[in-house]
């Protein structure tokens, strides 16, 4: 690693971009005032409260929070680490990353350069290894065996290929043989889960005797492996562990692929096996992706519909692919906004989507979910399973059983008809009960919601001004009139004033950046959304305003200490002389 992504490139590439042409590349923004706004994209709305400010550089959503630069939203919205982001960033600008010379001491740098080659190393070989799998499925002294169950399960050489399929003979050292070099090498085997620690014994490997599912990243990179058998052997599937490169909650199985495949993404299905997505995909349902895991998570969710507004969960009908859906529907809540859909599919008894298209064809498959039971029907049709709907306790009970479901899923038309829809069949049907209902339903919303509210302060508003105003900073001249003042926030304030009168022409990202991810930056994150209602023109003099109102404060609160010990007798000669400095001031 060259050295660290240079201050001075971070601080020129936030000068070129455009936050707004930058999100508006990924959601769509219209003109509100001097800003722009949106449905934000990081939780689900019905009136948009995410707004984009072209003077200050800087996102802010009023419903849920989320705020930050070009930098932070390419983060949070593609998933991406800060390094990854700069270079995301750095692209679309067309800038090349320019990396510095390295100041840390030598320690620090060894351990940056130590978890940076990792980081290398880790990719390189999951690459490597997925290539070696490729190749087996070529060149290993039983590949038929592998081939002909592909052959069978009715795969050709182009989706194998597509998915990046591959093979592993049953022997206990395939990979190690590999990629064994040293102590080194096996442990980041071990690491990376492609092999285990034996007792006592060299390392061996962790897949054997099996079809070898790549797992690649948002970008392509391969993060793990799902391993098939080839027989009835149990486990049938065997998936990498969790490792500093994979963690299966938040990825998605076929998702590269499918954005590979299709470049306008409208709906995903959501299946259970890796090979139920290369099947969907062989039949030419080419936007299938798989959850890794037993539910789909919270994490995966907000993924999908960050890709496509539709998703549709294909699960088995028995008790287990039903509590699937479910759990997947009560992560999904939270999402649901209007234009965005969460369906289900329970397939019959001994099916699963690779062999119903199999036997059925892509058409009839795309009809089933063309049909697919919305999320509203799923969850009705769930609880009045749980109480007895011939009774007026049991109807009272399934209102009631409404409410933790509803308060989580926000304002939209859905919400909207799903509440009409309990009142004229399970309540009582008139105005007055769907009112009490809505009530309650927002209640209980409220109790959960978070809510921020700024303190007006004049330590915050001189910082909240500096931030949008870096150069209002010189108006002051010497900082260190501030430094006797014991009041909250002035050494932030300080270390602020400082960076500014360092850097004349820096501007609010590059301020707002040099402090990312410390417990300061946090702070002025949270003033950045702040709306102080001065104008451009009168900043400095608000700004003056409020540190002149600091320093009188100062004055008279010590002023009126130092008179109460005159009072008692106890002034040393020291405070003497301030107080009567104090008193001519």
């Amino acid at each position: 690693m060259a050295g660290r992504i240079s201050r001075q490139f971070i601080d020129d590439l936030l000068n070129r971009a455009d936050i707004v042409d930058l999100v508006d590349s990924r959601v769509p923004l219209k003109k509100a005032g001097k800003n722009y706004q949106a449905c934000c994209p990081f939780h689900n709305e019905k009136s948009p409260s995410f707004t984009v400010s072209q003077d200050k550089q800087f996102y802010h959503c009023f419903g849920c929070g989320e705020h930050g630069n070009a930098i932070s939203f390419l983060m949070e919205f593609d998933r991406l680490d800060f390094v990854d982001a700069v270079e995301e960033l750095a692209s679309h600008c067309g800038m090349e990353v320019v990396r510095e010379e390295n100041t840390a001491s030598p320690e620090e740098q060894r351990r940056q350069q130590q978890v940076y080659q990792q980081k290398q190393d880790d990719y390189e070989l999951m690459s490597q290894i997925s290539r070696f799998f490729q190749q087996q499925l070529k060149v290993a002294s039983d590949k038929e065996r592998a081939i002909d169950y592909l052959k069978a399960r009715g795969l050709s050489g182009e989706v194998v290929k597509r998915f990046g399929i591959g093979y592993i003979s049953d022997a206990w050292d395939g990979v190690m043989n590999s990629f064994s070099r040293n102590g080194q090498a096996n442990q980041q085997l071990i690491d990376l889960g492609m092999a285990i620690s034996g007792d006592k014994k060299r390392p061996y490997d962790r897949f054997r005797g099996r079809i070898m599912f790549p797992i690649s990243d948002k970008r392509g990179r391969v993060i793990g492996f799902g391993g098939r058998v080839l027989g009835d052997e149990k486990p049938k599937y065997l998936n990498s562990p969790e490792t500093r490169v994979y963690h299966k909650g938040q990825e998605l199985y076929g998702l590269h692929e499918a954005k590979q495949a299709n470049k306008q993404l409208k709906r995903l299905i959501v299946v259970e096996g890796y090979m139920d997505v290369v099947a969907l995909a062989q039949h030419g349902v080419d936007y299938a992706v798989a959850s890794l895991g037993t539910a789909t998570t919270f994490e995966q969710l907000q993924t999908l519909f960050r890709t496509v507004p539709d998703v549709i969960c294909c699960y088995d009908g028995d008790r287990a692919g039903r509590d699937a859906a479910w759990r997947a529907m009560e992560n999904a809540l939270p999402l649901i906004r209007d234009g965005f859909s969460l369906k289900f599919v329970f397939l019959p008894d001994g099916e699963d989507p690779d062999s119903l298209i199999g036997t059925q064809g892509q058409q009839a498959f795309e009809t089933i979910i063309d049909n697919a039971v919305p999320l509203s029907k799923f969850l009705f049709e769930q609880l009045m399973q749980k109480v007895d709907m011939s009774s007026l306790e049991g109807r009272a009970a399934l209102v009631e059983s409404f409410q933790p479901y509803l308060s989580k899923l926000p304002d939209s038309i859905l919400k909207d008809a799903m509440l009409n829809e309990i009142a004229n069949n399970f309540g009582t049907g008139s105005e007055q009960f769907l009112a009490k209902f809505t009530k309650s339903i927002k209640s209980t919303a409220v109790k959960t919601a978070v809510k921020t509210r700024t303190k007006v302060t004049p330590v915050r508003s001189a910082l909240a001004l500096l931030l949008e105003h870096p150069h209002i900073a010189n108006s002051l001249g010497d900082i260190n009139v501030l430094q006797p003042l014991t009041v909250p926030g002035i050494p932030l304030l300080m270390q602020v004033l400082g960076i500014c009168q360092q850097n004349p022409d820096i501007k609010s990202p590059q301020l707002l950046e040099s402090f990312r991810g410390t417990e300061q930056g946090t702070q002025l994150a949270k003033l950045m959304c702040w709306q102080h209602n001065v104008e451009a023109d009168a900043a400095t003099d608000v700004f003056l305003d409020n540190i002149e109102k600091l320093l009188n404060d100062f004055v008279e609160q010590r002023t009126e200490v130092l008179l109460q010990k005159a009072r008692a007798g106890q002034m040393t000669a020291e405070e003497k002389q301030e107080l009567q400095a104090l008193l001519n001031a």
